[in-house]
C-alpha cells in the first residue's frame, strides 16, 4: 500500500514506469537490511533513527519490511528539516496504520530526542549549496555515541576535504577540478569507513542505486560486532598527513 500512496506502484500492482529506478533502489536497500537483520535485538523493541528522511520512500519500505513482513518490534523516527514533508509523512503513516513510525522536524547536529538507538540510517544526499555541509559527520558521530548496532549511510557532504586536500606529488592529478572532487569524495568515504572501524565496527562500502537528486551510488554499512574493541590506526594519520586533511568526523569522535 505505501508504494501506491508514494506513486511508485499503481493500485493494480504495476510499477509506474518513471518510478522503476526508485523501486529498484528500495529493493536494493532492503537487501542491505536483510543481510544484517540478525544483528538487531530480538528480545525488545528495536529503536531506529532515520536522519534526513526526506520523502521517506526508503523509511516506509524499511518499516514495512521489518514490521509487517518480519514481524519485528520496532520504533522508527524519521527526522528532516522540511515541515511540509514531515507533515505529509506523518499523515501517510497514520493512513497506513503504521503506529510505530513517527516523523519529526529537526536538525541532525542538534537532535536530542533520544540517547540510544539500535540502528541509525542516514541516506540523504546533500548538494553543493547545503547549509548543513557536515550533517553526515554529525549523524555518524551520534550513531557511534549511541552505540548503534547497525549504521547505514549514503555518503555525501564531501566538500570539506575537497577544500583541504593538498599534495605536491599529486598536483598533475588534482589540477583538474572534477578529478579533485571525485578523489576527495572517495577519500572522505574511505576515511569515514576507517574511523568507524576504529570505533569497533565491521565496515563495508557497497554499491547502491543512485539517489534521486544526486549521483551518489555508494553506501557505508557498519555493524558493531561483539568482541571487536575500538582500535586506533596509524595508517589514517599517515594518509591525512600526506594529503593535509583533517576530517570533521574524526574531531567529533574524539570530542574535539
Amino acid at each position: 500500500p505505501f508504494l501506491v500512496d508514494l506513486g511508485v506502484m499503481t493500485p493494480e500492482g504495476k510499477i509506474v514506469k518513471s518510478r522503476y529506478d526508485k523501486f529498484r533502489q528500495i529493493n536494493r536497500y532492503l537487501e542491505f537490511i536483510e543481510d544484517v537483520i540478525d544483528e538487531l535485538p530480538k528480545d525488545r523493541t528495536i529503536r531506529i533513527i532515520d536522519f534526513g528522511c526526506g520523502k521517506s520512500y526508503l523509511t516506509f519500505a524499511m518499516y514495512y519490511y521489518l514490521h509487517e513482513l518480519q514481524h519485528r518490534d520496532i520504533q522508527v523516527t524519521g527526522l528532516d528539516l522540511k515541515t511540509d514533508v514531515i507533515q505529509h509523512c506523518n499523515e501517510l503513516a497514520e493512513k497506513l496504520g503504521y503506529d510505530r513510525l513517527k516523523f519529526e522536524r529537526g536538525d541532525i547536529s542538534t537532535y536530542e530526542g533520544t540517547d540510544v538507538a539500535d540502528m541509525v540510517v542516514t541516506l540523504h544526499a546533500c548538494d553543493l549549496a547545503t547549509d548543513y555541509a557536515l550533517d553526515k559527520d554529525f549523524a555518524l558521530d551520534k550513531a557511534v555515541h549511541w552505540n548503534a548496532k547497525v549504521i547505514l549511510s549514503v555518503p555525501c557532504c564531501q566538500h570539506e576535504l575537497n577544500r583541504q586536500i593538498k599534495c605536491d606529488p599529486l598536483k598533475p592529478v588534482l589540477k583538474y577540478g572534477i578529478i579533485k572532487e571525485r578523489v576527495a569524495a572517495l577519500l572522505t568515504d574511505a576515511l569515514r569507513a576507517n574511523l568507524l572501524e576504529q570505533q569497533g565496527y565491521e565496515t563495508q562500502i557497497l554499491e547502491f542505486i543512485d539517489m534521486e537528486h544526486t549521483p551518489k551510488n555508494l553506501l557505508i554499512r557498519a555493524v558493531k560486532k561483539n568482541g571487536m574493541r575500538p582500535k586506533k590506526s596509524a595508517d589514517i594519520g599517515t594518509v591525512e598527513e600526506l594529503l593535509h586533511v583533517a576530517p570533521t568526523l574524526e574531531k567529533l569522535l574524539n570530542n574535539e
